[in-house]
């Protein structure tokens, strides 16, 4: 009885209190909370960093298909036999590097 009587004096208090420790648990955890901002943040710098690299990538692969199909380079085709098939011309010395 003596506690029920404490906890109807204080029901402003208990409230204010479970009040704020919700609002500071979901401050720092939760879908939008502290953490999981850092956490997303560092997502978002990976997955940039893996746009960079593939969008470097395609632009490497865009110039050897414009090589090999608008503008018919020679010399780009010429290296391209040598190094796949090992062709050469006749006395010339030809070095394999492991790659």
């Amino acid at each position: 009885m003596k506690f029920i009587k404490i906890i109807s004096d204080k029901k402003f208090t208990l409230i204010a209190i479970s009040l704020f420790l919700y609002v500071v648990v979901n401050l720092f955890d939760g879908e939008r909370g502290l953490i999981s901002y850092y956490e997303k943040n560092k997502l978002i710098k990976n997955l940039s960093n893996k746009k960079n690299k593939i969008s470097s990538e395609l632009k490497s692969i865009e110039k050897k298909n414009y090589l090999l199909t608008e503008a018919i380079d020679l010399d780009y085709l010429e290296t391209l036999y040598r190094k796949k098939f090992m062709v050469g011309k006749s006395k010339e010395k030809i070095y394999k590097i492991d790659e």
